[in-house]
């Protein structure tokens, strides 16, 4: 495994439907990805797309195999040591935002950087400009989630993602809800920042825009990966 950034290995993750019935989301998976990549996995939905994603993320455990992001086996570690290790190597787009209601914009966007001890004149300088690279000015940065709108919302969690300059983002359905300008617009914004930094994006998506800009197009049915597509 020495080389990739992500690699997993026989990646099984079964589910209870609510009938108790158990559902194979993964099986098998075999993945590696390579620092400084532009990946995106598609697939219909249900074929386990953001299941990949939420392990590869550490945010759930696989029911059997192994997932290792820089260097890590993120099976051996305690749950302390696991949330340090994604404070400090990932960055997070959810389709759901996960904003902190109570927090103004430029509060969730920095809060990565404040758990880190990122000095707060940094921070704000930081974060303004990250937000406004993203069209959200000094007007809206004041304002908490239930005051902006959905693409707004989106676009501070992206903001969020992308300030503290991770080793790997993981965007799950990131463009699922903005309009297709601001969609491209952002997608234009990741690919100048992978070609500009090396930092890796592995995106799930439903979305022709993001299939057309990976250069990694990996499909995914039925729990198990069915092409791989590279793109120069």
């Amino acid at each position: 495994m020495q080389g990739w950034l992500v690699s997993t290995s026989q990646l099984v993750k079964v589910y209870q439907d609510k009938n108790q019935v158990p559902v194979k989301a993964l099986n098998g998976v075999e993945f590696r990805v390579a620092a400084g990549e532009f990946t995106a996995v598609a697939g219909p939905s249900g074929s386990g797309k953001t299941t990949l994603l939420n392990l590869v993320g550490g945010l759930d455990t696989p029911t059997a195999g192994t997932v290792v992001v820089a260097g890590q086996n993120l099976g051996a570690l305690s749950r302390n040591d696991l949330a340090s290790f994604r404070l400090h190597n990932l960055g997070f787009v959810f389709q759901a935002y996960n904003l902190i209601p109570v927090l103004t914009a430029e509060e969730n966007a920095e809060f990565n950087l404040l758990l880190r001890g990122v000095p707060a004149q940094e921070r704000h300088t930081r974060v303004v400009q990250e937000l406004e690279d993203l069209g959200i000015g000094r007007e809206l940065i004041h304002r908490r989630p239930n005051e902006l709108s959905g693409g707004q919302q989106q676009r501070v969690a992206v903001a969020r993602a992308l300030v503290s300059r991770p080793k790997l983002i993981l965007a799950d359905e990131p463009t699922a809800n903005l309009d297709s300008q601001t969609g491209a617009r952002l997608l234009d914004k990741m690919r100048d920042l992978n070609e500009r930094t090396g930092i890796t994006f592995l995106f799930s998506t439903h979305d022709p825009m993001v299939m057309e800009r990976a250069r990694r197009l990996v499909t995914l049915r039925d729990g198990q990966i069915t092409e791989d597509e590279r793109r120069g």
